[in-house]
């Protein structure tokens, strides 16, 4: 079994991915681990990288092969964005949380240190009107280069919100829709 998660920036997809993973002892995948370390390996921020990736398209096919080739195989969580298209065959989940919830979880992460970026969050406002600006730009940049609404909740098996919910209910309400998709 594969299981795919996607959602909303701040909605918890790294978190209960990698919880998700370590619950059914499967390999777990990143692919926003992956996009770090390629811009690291490139002396790049993310930002940086993101950019460069417009320019040369080559880097996204590079990682949307990656996510393919890992298609062919079993047992294993990827949290991405796209990964529940380039695996088609997967349990789909998207992790959607409310706006300002989101937002609030992105700052702390930046204030802690988990997530960096070139651009100063001096309060959630910040990562709220950045997060926005950033939503934007993927879905059109996903409608121009694949065809497909990311935001199209038909795209997934299953949709949680995560405002108010832990990450180990979370774990457990993805496992109990698997289960009753297998009866």
């Amino acid at each position: 079994m594969i299981i795919t998660l996607g959602g909303d920036a701040g909605s918890g997809k790294s978190t209960v991915s990698k919880l998700l993973a370590q619950r059914l002892q499967y390999k777990h995948y990143s692919m926003g681990d992956l996009f770090r370390k390629m811009a690291d390996e490139k002396g790049m921020t993310v930002e940086e990288f993101v950019r460069l990736s417009k320019e040369k398209p080559e880097i996204n096919k590079q990682v949307d092969e990656y996510q393919r080739k890992l298609g062919d195989g079993d047992d294993f969580v990827i949290d991405g964005r796209l990964s529940w298209y380039f695996i088609p065959r997967s349990f789909k989940v998207f992790l959607r949380v409310d706006e300002r919830i989101g937002a609030q979880r992105v700052f702390s992460d930046h204030l802690g240190g988990k997530r960096t970026t070139e651009k100063t969050m001096k309060n959630v406002d910040d990562a709220m009107a950045d997060m926005k600006a950033r939503k934007e730009n993927e879905v059109t940049q996903y409608k121009e280069q694949y065809g497909i609404d990311i935001r199209d909740r038909k795209n997934y098996d299953l949709v949680i919100d995560t405002t108010n919910s832990l990450p180990g209910q979370i774990v457990d309400d993805i496992l109990a829709a698997i289960e009753k998709k297998k009866a």
